[in-house]
């Protein structure tokens, strides 16, 4: 726990300033590494795909997809991009002679397109109309739920959630969970109300608190559910205390799309 918070202390302001002081596209290489570094930890690690050129047209592949989400998802620069990486996916499996199995394609398509779409999202956030203030309700709905949960599962857990997927998880620490993201979306609101001027709805904070806690529980789960069929604790030791950048923010490939379909349905903040 030591580590969690001593890691979390000394990334949290680098990403305050990549994320609210830097232009957009500085987010969009900061998220584009991620993916790259997720694509790699998805692949390699859990030793579902290990030929190297795989891993790497789907790493660069996960990089651009965040690139092209802050260049204006132009439709026709995605489509020859998954033309390009399903082509040379299929090229591997011809060269190998047939040797490589479809079903690790599937994983490089759902490590270099699916999960960085779903986490490109944060770009589509920071560099579209809503600003800089709103790409911190995925990162406040993510960290603050999981401490709730942590705290609320440590001193009141009694009831597991998915023993077989997550042993540690527990009714208990979903409520607090839940209850924290509530609480925090209520404070972040009330700071931009009082200090930066927002026209705020406090009703709709609360939806957010509820809907993205609980859309991280899932994405926490689902990539869960991955390192125990593959026998993993963690897809890496890049962030000390935390695992790898998908144990950090497996959540997140749930909570930062969802986030960007409520700011355009539901508005928790506007100017």
């Amino acid at each position: 726990m030591k580590m969690r918070i001593i890691a979390a202390a000394g990334l949290l302001p680098l990403l305050l300033v990549v994320l609210l002081a830097l232009p957009a596209v500085f987010t969009a290489v900061l998220v584009g590494v991620m993916c790259a570094l997720g694509a790699y930890e998805l692949l390699w690690n859990t030793g579902l795909v290990k030929q190297t050129r795989l891993v790497i047209y789907t790493a660069a592949m996960a990089f651009l997809v965040s690139v092209w989400s802050y260049y204006g998802s132009n439709y026709a620069a995605a489509v020859l991009g998954v033309i390009g990486f399903t082509a040379l996916l299929f090229v591997e499996i011809m060269i190998s002679k047939c040797q490589i199995s479809f079903e690790k394609i599937a994983v490089c398509l759902a490590g270099g397109l699916l999960i960085p779409f779903l986490l490109a999202a944060l770009v589509r956030i920071r560099a579209g109309y809503y600003g800089p203030f709103h790409v911190l309700i995925p990162f406040l709905l993510a960290f603050i739920s999981d401490a709730g949960a942590y705290f609320a599962g440590r001193f009141l857990g009694k009831h597991k959630l998915a023993p077989q997927i997550s042993p540690n998880k527990t009714i208990e620490g979903v409520v607090g969970g839940v209850a924290a993201a509530m609480i925090g979306m209520l404070i972040f609101c009330f700071v931009l109300d009082i200090a930066f001027g927002f026209t705020v709805s406090y009703l709709n904070a609360l939806a957010y608190g509820v809907v993205g806690s609980l859309a991280g529980v899932f994405g926490d789960l689902s990539f869960s559910a991955i390192k125990r069929q593959t026998g993993l604790k963690d897809y890496g030791n890049l962030i000390p205390g935390h695992g790898g950048i998908l144990d950090r923010f497996d959540s997140m490939t749930i909570i930062a799309p969802l986030t960007e379909v409520l700011l355009i349905l539901l508005p928790v903040a506007v100017r």
